[in-house]
């Protein structure tokens, strides 16, 4: 696996250009009619696929390493107390009960102490003020506040989505268990559990990790130098039972391949220097780009990623960063849909 450094770690040395019409704005039906890009990096090969054809790219004694967060609907709007004009709230993680860290729009309408009208049964008071647009929030309300959430929320499409989403299960994986992110790890939305059965028929197998994810992740990265991004900290769990398939797969050599690059994350923050993991639980603020050792990841299934984000640089760093811009720019040519609701690519 490639590690190459670029020599300045320049945030430009991730750029590739898009055509916005490549941009999905729909996910396809069935799930896994997506398309697949297979790179095989001990060959250096491409294959175009579709995703369906997944079990010709593994093999038996395989782990794929899926997160079962299941997506809130994160994105709700009100109004400041005696004051006209909608603003904007973005649930990014959950402090306590009733403490929420968000990202508001137009966050200057929030000054601290400043209440915020959702509904007649519920609201919300600033308590802490942050950067670009960031603000702590305490909810008051009567009643349950998920089920009060369930009703006045919306799902958080990334903005680069202007297409409604007629079935919000289509922004759920077909195994999001969990509640709690602000975005849906969205590699896995290529799978039917039809898939997941050939899968597993065949001798593959699937671990599960918790990682629930912000919104942190998918921003572009300001700085000119990569390293001086901060990331946003990310609740994760692992459990005994999944460490111990994990840790089987490592002890037998046999390949931990990760869907998504959340639970590369989740994987890479806990594993030893040997690639062992333990059960845990804890939060992340781990920034993988190229120079970064892997302890215990072989491969990964993802999406195609926005330029200039860190989950683009993760991508740099298990297969080389001339590579995957190079790999990109051949999907651009082969007219494969990027992003979210877009099509998948491979790395093993």
């Amino acid at each position: 696996m490639a590690s190459d450094t670029p020599k300045s770690l320049s945030t430009h040395d991730f750029y590739y250009d898009l055509p916005e019409e490549l941009i999905a704005q729909t996910p396809v039906e069935p799930r896994d009619s997506s398309r697949l890009l297979a790179y095989d990096m001990a060959n250096d090969a491409i294959t175009h696929a579709h995703f369906y054809d997944l079990p010709k790219f593994l093999r038996a004694g395989d782990l794929l390493v899926i997160n079962n967060t299941r997506v809130i609907p994160a994105r709700i709007f009100g109004h400041v107390e005696g004051r006209e004009g909608v603003i904007e709230i973005l649930l990014l993680k959950r402090v306590d009960y009733t403490h929420w860290e968000t990202v508001m729009k137009p966050a200057r309408k929030a000054k601290l102490g400043g209440r915020i009208i959702i509904s007649d049964e519920l609201s919300a008071v600033v308590t802490g003020i942050g950067e670009y647009g960031a603000r702590d929030i305490q909810f008051e309300f009567d009643g349950v506040f998920e089920d009060i959430l369930d009703k006045v929320g919306n799902m958080p499409l990334p903005p680069y989505i202007k297409e409604k989403l007629a079935d919000k299960e289509r922004y759920q994986t077909v195994y999001s268990k969990t509640e709690g992110s602000a975005a849906a790890p969205t590699a896995g939305l290529h799978f039917t559990p039809e898939l997941m059965d050939r899968l597993r028929d065949m001798g593959v197998d699937f671990a599960t990790v918790l990682l629930h994810i912000g919104l942190g992740t998918f921003r572009p990265v300001k700085e000119e130098n990569i390293l001086d991004h901060k990331m946003h900290t990310e609740y994760y769990e692992i459990d005994k039972e999944n460490a111990d398939k994990i840790n089987s797969a490592v002890k037998e050599g046999r390949r931990v391949i990760c869907v998504g690059t959340t639970s590369v994350r989740t994987l890479e923050t806990v594993a030893d220097e040997n690639g062992f993991v333990r059960p845990c639980k804890g939060e992340t603020s781990i920034f993988i780009y190229p120079g970064y050792k892997f302890k215990c990841v072989k491969g990964l299934i993802t999406n195609f990623h926005l330029p200039e984000s860190t989950l683009i640089m993760l991508v740099s760093a298990l297969v080389g960063r001339e590579k995957t811009l190079e790999i990109y720019r051949e999907a651009v040519e082969e007219r494969y849909r990027f992003f979210s609701f877009g099509d998948a690519s491979m790395f093993i």
